[in-house]
């Protein structure tokens, strides 16, 4: 069911909406209780707003750090819009929205559901990674630090999207540190931590593959759905099976590991007797293109 929400493309914006949803209510039921602070773009939105409601002693019936969330995302938006191209930044403004709306109007309970801080910490960290990986491998992004750690991903940086937002995090958790108290950047900055390694793990996007693939099938079936399909170069070769003997054409091809599970698929249709090779974590660097879903 989850490889079939992922390789659908009219899922995918589905799956995109529904983890935007897991991910407010993550934040708002476990970790808003607690008094702590979200990482990236929404937890500077969450300091901003508490300032703002402590400094003009106000109560308003629903979260004003989600609203905050939806203006500041519209000039990451705007420098990205070129970078990331129309449809993943039409998919993303579409969930960023649901996002921030979702954040805005999810009530908060009175009481922790978990007393205990360090355990809200870590359900909340689990779930809010899982629901941003979700979110990103379904080539959606809520926005925030997503927009921009995506963006150096495509442009080659070696930053991706978790360590991107842990770096932004650790000036945000030392902003709190001076503001409010240790225990709340502590704790807040063990939550933050805990969600973007998760989210790291399920956002395959960031992971390059190295696929070698040994058909006896001269078929160029397979070579063009690589190159039209998913937009990645191919280099093939003529080889001998050292066996058998037999004529064997060898495929290489470099791209992420979330496109492999898609090309697998293919191979199975085209040629189920085809043996591959898969290495992950090569460096690929010139004129490989990064692609976002």
């Amino acid at each position: 069911m989850y490889q079939k929400l992922l390789h659908t493309k009219g899922l995918r914006l589905l799956g995109g909406l529904l983890g935007s949803l897991l991910l407010a209510a993550a934040i708002n039921v476990f970790i808003v209780p607690q008094g702590l602070y979200g990482g990236g773009a929404y937890g500077l939105c969450q300091v901003i707003r508490t300032l703002v409601l402590r400094a003009l002693d106000l109560e308003l019936p629903f979260d004003l750090a989600g609203v905050l969330y939806f203006f500041v995302n519209i000039p990451l938006f705007m420098l990205a819009f070129r970078a990331l191209g129309r449809e993943f930044f039409l998919k993303a403004a579409i969930c960023t929205a649901a996002n921030s709306l979702f954040l805005a109007i999810i009530p908060s309970p009175a009481v922790p559901v978990i007393p205990d801080m360090l355990t809200s910490c870590m359900v909340g960290g689990i779930l809010v990674g899982f629901s941003g990986g979700l979110v990103l491998s379904c080539g959606c992004s809520t926005g925030g630090l997503d927009i921009l750690g995506l963006y150096l991903s495509k442009k080659g940086s070696r930053f991706t999207v978790g360590r991107f937002s842990i770096t932004f995090n650790a000036g945000l958790y030392t902003l709190c540190f001076f503001l409010f108290d240790a225990t709340t950047a502590i704790y807040s900055a063990i939550y933050n931590v805990l969600s973007n390694l998760f989210l790291d793990r399920l956002h395959r996007q960031n992971v390059t593959v190295q696929l070698l693939i040994f058909t006896k099938k001269n078929d160029p079936q397979l070579p063009r759905y690589i190159m039209e399909q998913l937009d990645r170069g191919v280099t093939s070769w003529a080889a001998k099976g050292g066996w058998t003997g037999d004529d064997v054409q060898v495929l290489c091809v470099c791209l992420s590991k979330y496109e492999i599970d898609t090309l697998r698929q293919v191979m199975q249709q085209v040629d189920p007797d085809a043996f591959y090779i898969v290495q992950e974590g090569v460096h690929a660097g010139g004129n490989f293109k990064r692609h976002l879903g």
